[in-house]
């Protein structure tokens, strides 16, 4: 991650990982990692694992299978199947729409994701989640950008656990992302 690539995206800087982003390619032993890590830090006592298309895919996946909880993939298109549930989410680069299917009222689920950076869109599904009388038990994103976690514990009061935190350092042409291990609780 330390040498990964910075695109900048209007005002946004958008750093390219293979977590993230899945180039140049996303290594077994890194999911098998992340996922133990989740395990031991994460309520799983839930109904579903709830995750966003497209990066999350493979974090749920694994998680499912290790786990036995099935999960549900929040997409970018919509299926109109009854009782779907429309989010717009506004994030650093872009603002678009998700759609939520396969989630009852009462269901109890845990959140993974890839990263959070502004925290748009981890709470437009906060608050569709909630709207839909679903119980968020717990929240981990894979790394930590920006003010997002922040912005997203204010905003929701979710508990929102991250593994990595990455940061930036130097001035244009010279920038270098400084990373950070987040302890367990």
């Amino acid at each position: 991650m330390k040498n990964a690539p910075i695109v900048e995206m209007g005002n946004y800087n958008y750093y390219v990982f293979p977590i993230t982003d899945g180039v140049p390619m996303l290594q077994p032993d890194i999911i098998k990692e992340i996922v133990s890590e989740a395990m031991g830090r994460m309520d799983l006592d839930v109904d579903r694992i709830v995750t966003v298309e497209s990066m999350g895919i493979p974090l749920a996946t694994a998680l499912s299978a290790e786990t036995g909880i099935p999960f549900t993939t929040v997409r970018k298109r919509s299926y109109g199947l009854k009782g779907e549930v429309m989010v717009t989410q506004r994030t650093g680069y872009s603002e678009s729409t998700l759609y939520i299917n396969g989630l009852q009222p009462g269901m109890k689920v845990a959140i993974i994701d890839d990263i959070v950076s502004t925290g748009g869109t981890l709470i437009a599904l906060i608050d569709a989640l909630n709207n839909m009388n679903v119980e968020i038990v717990d929240t981990l994103m894979v790394v930590d950008k920006g003010r997002g976690r922040q912005r997203v514990m204010e905003t929701t009061g979710i508990d929102v656990k991250c593994l990595v935190r990455v940061d930036e350092k130097g001035g244009p042409g010279e920038k270098e992302l400084v990373l950070r291990a987040i302890p367990k609780d």
